[in-house]
């Protein structure tokens, strides 16, 4: 079984959407039995929460569940996932910086998966609406797609 782990600063917006929409993509792909996903901070700052309610809007919107809550990336993170994906530039950067020598996990950038070519996964967090909720969430569909199109033969 091959494992991905998103990533995003604090795993309260980017990533539990990424997740929440990698599970159900492999669920309605029938590929459970071959992909596992989480989720995680690069911060702890808001560790042992569950997402934004605005993330929470968005996927209930969709019809996808999630139940998950804030945790930070762990060392041994690097070598138990297969993929590690982050949201933005900053991210790939902190994770390649923090990575053991050797690890197992190949570090990409989620939305190098997009057909539509948008690279950054937006972050809504600072935003006063759901609308970037919604854009974050249409950018990690199309990412995850795209990603299981590449990985899944």
């Amino acid at each position: 079984m091959k494992k991905v782990l998103f990533i995003c600063l604090g795993n309260i917006c980017r990533s539990p959407i990424a997740e929440a929409v990698f599970a159900h993509l492999i669920k309605q792909r029938n590929l459970e039995n071959a992909w596992s996903c989480d989720s995680a901070a690069l911060g702890g700052w808001h560790e042992g929460n569950p997402p934004d309610h605005r993330a929470r809007k968005v996927l209930s919107n969709h019809k996808i569940p999630y139940n998950g809550v804030a945790r930070q990336i762990f060392s041994e993170d690097y070598n138990d996932f297969d993929f590690i994906l982050g949201m933005d530039e900053n991210n790939i950067s902190s994770l390649k910086g923090d990575a053991p020598q050797n690890c197992k996990a190949k570090i990409l950038l989620l939305g190098d998966f997009d057909p539509n070519g948008e690279r950054i996964i937006r972050d809504p967090y600072y935003d006063d609406g759901i609308e970037g909720f919604e854009k974050c969430f249409e950018q990690c569909v199309r990412s995850c797609n795209g990603f299981l199109d590449q990985h899944s033969s």
